[in-house]
């Protein structure tokens, strides 16, 4: 709805600097194109919002026709409730007003249709599976030692690790194009953290802080293993102490806040940049399923690398 509002308001004031007689009477005439263009279009996001779903049926041809007819019987409507409709200093027909209606909605639909095509399903698979792909080879390759070393002194827990590793391997070559539960990361990220541990042991320290999540929120799959394996790589492997991974998540109003924090070694500008394409890669997963109501912030805070994630809190239900 806000682009909407900022797209119609930059054409009503490209069609005010056309049609006023000098600069000085732009003002005016804008003034004049509002006056009427904002609560037509307020009453037109407020009703194409109510028949979303109707309108969705009738494919995209039959919503554009539907919508053009509605648009100009709004712009009559106005037009008989004002008499005649007078933007500037001159009066203004009304067909010619229909007109620059009918210009202004098609405008906005064109640019929402390509808008729409650009974030397709086959881009943002694609992009998913690159953000898939960034998995360490040398996370691979140290895990199977790992198991390894512990074949003959610890079979049963050499069996786990190979069955979460798995799983693990599983999950990242998956279809992960749709919402999944909150419940599924976290498990993904016990797993990760339980096939770590076998080589970092006491090094590696984690504190869960889920009392507050929502079991039935939906987020997007792998995106918190990236910033967890980052948090080891960058924030644990380089001290000799080892470290504490915190990660939280709980509910927030009408919003899934998720945090993770991790210490900073010697060198912290390395730890922002190696962690540069993970958070580019979730950040545009995020645009991807809920566009401007999802952010995420990463920063330097107290000593340790705070990454913040906050999206709409929506559930299998709704």
């Amino acid at each position: 709805m806000l682009r909407s509002m900022v797209a119609v308001n930059v054409l009503l004031a490209a069609a005010a600097v056309i049609r006023a007689p000098s600069l000085d009477a732009v003002p005016e005439q804008m003034l004049a194109f509002a006056a009427f263009g904002e609560p037509m279009l307020i009453v037109s996001l407020v009703a194409l919002c109510a028949a979303r779903t109707w309108l969705l049926k009738l494919g995209y041809g039959g919503a554009y026709a539907l919508i053009a007819v509605f648009e100009v019987a709004l712009a009559w409507a106005f037009h008989e409730a004002a008499g005649t409709v007078a933007l500037g200093r001159e009066t203004m027909p009304f067909l010619q007003f229909a007109a620059i209606t009918v210009f202004v909605a098609g405008i906005s639909l064109a640019y929402f249709d390509f808008r729409a095509r650009a974030l397709s399903p086959a881009i943002a698979e694609a992009r998913i599976q690159a953000l898939q792909a960034r998995i360490r080879p040398h996370f691979l390759y140290n895990s199977i030692n790992a198991v390894l070393s512990l074949m003959r002194s610890d079979p049963r827990r050499a069996e786990r690790a190979l069955e979460d590793l798995a799983d693990l391997f599983r999950v990242l070559m998956a279809d992960n194009r749709t919402l999944a539960p909150i419940g599924n990361e976290i498990e993904l990220a016990r797993q990760y953290l339980a096939i770590e541990e076998l080589r970092l042991g006491d090094r590696l320290r984690v504190r869960w802080k889920i009392d507050g999540m929502p079991a039935d929120a939906l987020v997007p799959p792998l995106v918190l293993q990236p910033l967890i394996e980052n948090a080891v790589y960058h924030g644990i492997e380089p001290s000799d102490k080892g470290g504490e991974i915190e990660i939280d998540v709980a509910l927030a109003g009408k919003q899934l806040v998720m945090e993770l924090r991790n210490p900073v070694p010697a060198g912290g500008a390395k730890h922002v940049a190696g962690n540069k394409m993970a958070i580019v890669n979730i950040r545009e997963r995020l645009q991807l399923h809920f566009d401007a109501e999802a952010s995420m912030r990463s920063e330097v805070k107290d000593g340790a690398y705070l990454v913040t994630i906050r999206i709409p809190y929506r559930t299998t239900a709704a």
